[in-house]
């Protein structure tokens, strides 16, 4: 166990299961892969891909899948000192039907709650907290008690610092209601320092959908970087004295599931390197594409290398 690390990540953990055979309805599906999901757990394996040591919390279900989360995530390079099970729970189990495959439906089985809303205050490190360069947090995170004042701790200990990352990260199954969502999310605005989400994400954060005004509404909450994905028209990135957008990269989709993770595991490593905002938002853009032409999430994650080739290739396509 390390004292310290590059990235904490905290966050739902899953067991994926995606159908082996494509274009059959879920309902004829015969056999399925499993592997490691869950939005939080996806960029904790992303930025480790990228060499970082991660140190990820959550919980898992008391179950042989919890177990299977915590050895899959450790082979992945990512330290799981912290997740525990929780007694009597089953870990969440995601279901994928791979049509369609730019935004296939997922099936969660974590109602009426999940192990991650067990998250307590006296589960986190939070010197650990403290002292990464970047703590990255999802509003999932917020939807539910103990976990929502779990978050708080830990934004207070970190005091506001640089790279104090909220992935907006809406899903309706997971709130009691929208304007619920709202108002936890409006309410953490001020504890961190980026925000990290697609339209329908920030109307929910900020009440807006454009890019540029959601962007803007983010920065007068008190948000250093917004970054606003949108989807197949690239992404949008502000700070009050510079913007960003990005185009996407052309490829063809095999499953949109666990862009967005990747896109927020080279986040991660740019922020780290001190890169420029353009140069981030373009690696972070081509990881995002390299994961949605493969079949999984968390093993699609690409190495650094794998996302400066791409990004090669692209350079010699247009010149």
């Amino acid at each position: 166990m390390a004292d310290t690390s590059e990235v904490v990540i905290a966050g739902r953990a899953c067991l994926d299961l995606y159908p082996m055979q494509s274009g059959v309805k879920l309902e004829d599906v015969t056999t399925f892969s499993k592997s490691v999901g869950g939005s939080a757990a996806n960029v904790a394996v992303a930025t480790a891909r990228h060499g970082h040591h991660v140190l990820f919390l959550s919980r898992t279900g008391d179950d042989p899948f919890g177990a299977y989360l915590v050895e899959e995530l450790g082979r992945f390079g990512v330290e799981t000192t912290f997740v525990r099970p929780v007694a009597g729970m089953q870990t969440v189990l995601t279901f994928c039907e791979m049509m369609p495959p730019e935004d296939p439906p997922l099936y969660i089985y974590r109602n009426p709650t999940a192990p991650d809303m067990f998250l307590e205050t006296a589960d986190l490190p939070l010197q650990r907290i403290a002292d990464a360069g970047i703590f990255w947090a999802t509003a999932t995170g917020l939807s539910r008690q103990p976990t929502r004042d779990a978050h708080l701790a830990a934004w207070r200990a970190r005091g506001r610092i640089a790279n104090t990352i909220l992935d907006l990260d809406y899903r309706p199954m997971f709130w009691d209601s929208a304007g619920h969502a709202r108002e936890a999310v409006r309410a953490a605005l001020p504890l961190v320092t980026a925000a990290v989400g697609n339209r329908e994400e920030c109307e929910i954060a900020v009440g807006e959908t454009d890019p540029i005004r959601a962007a803007d509404a983010l920065l007068d909450h008190g948000i250093e970087l917004a970054i606003v994905k949108l989807g197949a028209r690239g992404v949008l990135a502000k700070t009050r004295t510079e913007t960003v957008q990005v185009a996407p990269l052309p490829v063809s989709v095999i499953n949109g599931l666990g862009a967005g993770d990747a896109f927020g595991g080279a986040l991660c490593h740019g922020l780290l390197e001190g890169w420029p905002l353009e140069q981030i938002m373009q690696f972070a853009n081509a990881a995002g594409a390299i994961v949605a032409t493969r079949y999984e999430c968390s093993p699609a994650m690409p190495t650094t290398a794998e996302v400066d080739a791409l990004l090669a290739e692209q350079v010699s396509v247009t010149t």
